[in-house]
């Protein structure tokens, strides 16, 4: 099980970093670390520091070309494109996966307004 997110361009790695944090992004480490917890390979790419990644892979390179960076962040989930535009809730990759949402230490929801 490998997971590979393509983050568009963030100030760090995870975006958490900065005055303000998004909590969508919080949402998303929150997963990642849950994810990894279980056992997945996941990986994440940001634009501003790994741009090589997104040019090396065909279909991330594709959707860009075809898309912008509106398409991101893309996530990938063995091999195929899962989601564009937006980060998945952990419990969808999971659902994918066919593994179970972790009970205890889970992500913490966070809802945008």
């Amino acid at each position: 099980m490998r997971i590979k997110i393509y983050d568009p361009a963030m100030c760090c790695s995870s975006g958490l970093c900065g005055p303000s944090i998004d909590p969508v992004l919080v949402k998303m480490n929150e997963a990642v670390l849950a994810l990894k917890k279980q056992g997945v390979d996941v990986e994440r790419f940001n634009l501003a520091q790994q741009p090589k990644e997104f040019l090396e892979n065909k279909k991330i390179a594709e959707l860009l070309h075809k898309g912008g960076k509106k398409v991101l962040p893309v996530t990938m989930i063995n091999g195929e494109v899962f989601k564009t535009g937006a980060y998945p809730d952990y419990e969808e990759i999971c659902k994918v996966l066919n593994i179970e949402p972790m009970k205890k230490g889970k992500p913490i929801s966070v809802t945008r307004k």
